[in-house]
């Protein structure tokens, strides 16, 4: 199937209504949306000059108006939605700092910088911790150990689910656990390609417990760790966890995920979540989609 008629497809799921009876949809739970905060930066100087992760291949260039252009749908949508975007300004030596989501995790307005565990992003941190200082937010807390804010830190109700194994060091979690006074729950990340939590694991309602997840991106013991914990959560599948279908974004009822993540759009549903395809194909250049790009400001 050629490129185009993918995304016609994409599109037209994400428009359906699943194939199911009319008691069945009846019956789906009733989701709420809760208005959300997000920081996001423009990718005005996003390229792929070097690779620290798989899906980075400096010899596919970057079709810069057209990240740019994804990256304002997203935004916009966010808006169309009732969420409030704030924006951080770019700088010309940081192509990743379009992924937002990886310079601090922020609790009750409580922020958690990051420190990355790669040098050619190690000067975002600190532009992140300008920001919040900037804008009122306290405590403000520079880590003692590599995290890599909302890549590897996932909020639920009742945890602070926290990725290890490729990117952010183990000795992060108890810090994490220290200065939010939240129960964190470690989670050993055994795939590359899903070297970041937010790749292999999303939470779809931060109110009730709820997620969905990839569970080979896991070691035996966090599989049964998750299974104990979420027994209820959504599986994906191999194709759409892929298509980076994790790396999503929910605000208890609507979902924006990679438009390639088709296998999930009705289980969502069954669910009674809304999906909403986002196409941020530049964008998955440098490992990153709908997640990376979204960091949630919880005050």
């Amino acid at each position: 199937m050629g490129c185009t008629r993918l995304h016609a497809r994409a599109a037209q799921v994400a428009r359906e209504e699943p194939s199911l009876p009319r008691e069945a949809r009846d019956l789906r739970p009733q989701r709420t949306a809760r208005p959300r905060r997000y920081l996001m930066c423009p990718p005005a100087h996003f390229k792929v000059t070097y690779s620290i992760n798989p899906w980075m291949d400096p010899e596919k260039p970057v079709d810069l108006p057209l990240a740019l252009a994804q990256w304002e749908d997203l935004r916009d949508r966010y808006r169309s939605l009732g969420h409030t975007v704030e924006l951080l300004d770019p700088r010309s030596d940081l192509p990743d700092m379009v992924f937002a989501a990886n310079g601090a995790t922020v609790i009750d307005s409580r922020v958690l910088g990051a420190r990355f565990a790669y040098p050619e992003r190690a000067a975002e941190a600190e532009v992140h911790l300008d920001w919040f200082r900037a804008h009122g937010f306290a405590p403000v807390h520079e880590p003692a150990h590599i995290n890599e804010g909302e890549g590897d830190f996932a909020v639920t109700a009742s945890y602070l689910l926290a990725g290890r194994g490729f990117r952010s060091s183990p000795l992060s979690h108890d810090e994490a656990q220290e200065f939010f006074g939240r129960p964190v729950i470690g989670l050993d990340l055994i795939d590359p390609r899903y070297y970041h939590l937010d790749t292999a694991l999303c939470v779809l309602d931060d109110d009730a417990d709820e997620i969905m997840y990839y569970p080979p991106a896991f070691s035996p013991g966090s599989r049964a760790v998750l299974s104990r914990l979420f027994p209820h959560a959504l599986i994906a599948e191999e194709p759409d966890a892929a298509a980076l279908g994790l790396n999503a974004v929910s605000d208890g009822h609507h979902v924006l995920l990679p438009q390639g993540a088709v296998g999930l759009f009705d289980p969502l549903r069954a669910r009674g979540y809304e999906p909403i395809a986002m196409d941020l194909g530049e964008l998955l250049k440098g490992g990153g989609s709908v997640k990376c790009c979204t960091q949630e400001l919880r005050s």
